[in-house]
């Protein structure tokens, strides 16, 4: 399928590339690290091979959420925020860009979103999970008070928020040992869905009902497993502040990508629990490979009204790509 949207797609700055977990995870780190930092040559050959007509980029993780000093949270953001701006200028046909934010600050991040999205042209913000807020390791997750502000922007601003992994601050115990399960292969799954399911029973899209929050990876298992929760919570709600169920939530203010997820069992489950109208195709270059992505998706068994809609159109209405009044038109060639 030609003229696809994907929107889980990163790069780097120098800086943010100093997580031993990467170079880990990847023995040919030197390859990865120079496709991190290329914002348009490699991106846009593989682009144009696999049939990727526009990318929406985001700092890849956890970047800015690991910085516990405010100050350096703020000035990282607005630096990545400013080239990601600088490298979607030249090619505003192909690229578009999700906002860092200092989530350590909520009012600095209310300042930077709304200069990102009135300014820059941003559609919309990419945080890297929970953020580490006054020293190392002291994790912040969205669903506290202090965001409340900051969710009210994001409504009003009317955007989507991507609720990005990010490792468990405290791994030593569950996974010592184990290594292999940190990060994509289990973790960043683990940490991301329990994240998510804490926005939901905070009761924060009954307040903000208009609220739409991307996950990757195919729901990071919620799809799989939210009936499980419902159930469970119905027995014994202990005084859960949400009104209604986690799967209401998931289908009316949540949507979740194919990124990183190529399993059609998987998509065909997904469509059933949520809709293709609420996912999207995405790669999660260059941690995955847009050939993988790319040849699955294309081929998959699904109906072509369904690949066209994960493929494009879903993102086109998502993030207003389309259209006379809008300032961005998608390439379908």
């Amino acid at each position: 399928m030609k003229g696809k949207v994907a929107l889980e797609e990163h790069f780097a700055l120098e800086e943010t590339l100093e997580d031993s977990l990467y170079e880990d995870w990847f023995p040919a780190w030197a390859d990865m690290r120079r496709r991190l930092l290329d914002l348009h040559d490699l991106r846009l050959q593989e682009m144009d091979k696999h049939g990727i007509a526009f990318s929406i980029l985001s700092l890849q993780n956890p970047a800015v959420q690991r910085m516990p000093e405010t100050d350096r949270a703020i000035e990282l953001a607005q630096r990545a925020n400013d080239v990601l701006a600088q490298a979607i200028a030249k090619r505003p046909d192909r690229f578009g860009g999700f906002a860092a934010l200092p989530m350590q600050d909520p009012e600095a991040a209310i300042v930077e979103l709304t200069r990102c999205v009135r300014d820059l042209g941003f559609l919309g913000a990419n945080v890297n999970g929970f953020s580490e807020v006054g020293t190392p390791g002291a994790a912040v997750y969205l669903d506290d008070d202090r965001y409340l502000p900051f969710w009210a922007t994001v409504e009003e601003l009317g955007v989507p928020f991507y609720l990005h992994p990010r490792d468990p601050v405290r791994t030593e115990a569950i996974y010592k040992g184990h290594p292999w399960f940190r990060g994509s292969a289990w973790a960043f799954g683990a940490e991301t869905s329990l994240h998510a399911l804490r926005l939901m029973a905070s009761g924060l899209f009954d307040r903000y009902p208009k609220l739409n929050v991307v996950l990757g990876h195919l729901g990071e298992g919620l799809p799989f497993t939210i009936w499980r929760a419902d159930h469970r919570i119905s027995r014994t709600p202990r005084g859960i502040p949400a009104r209604r169920q986690m799967a209401d939530y998931l289908r009316e203010n949540f949507y979740v990508t194919t990124s990183g997820s190529f399993r059609t069992q998987a998509l065909i489950n997904t469509m059933l629990e949520v809709g293709s109208d609420r996912i999207l195709f995405s790669v999660d270059y260059p941690f995955e490979d847009a050939v993988e992505a790319a040849d699955w998706f294309d081929n998959a068994p699904i109906s072509e009204t369904d690949r066209v809609k994960i493929g494009r159109t879903n993102a086109e209405v998502l993030f207003k790509l389309g259209g006379p009044q809008k300032k961005l038109r998608v390439a379908r060639s």
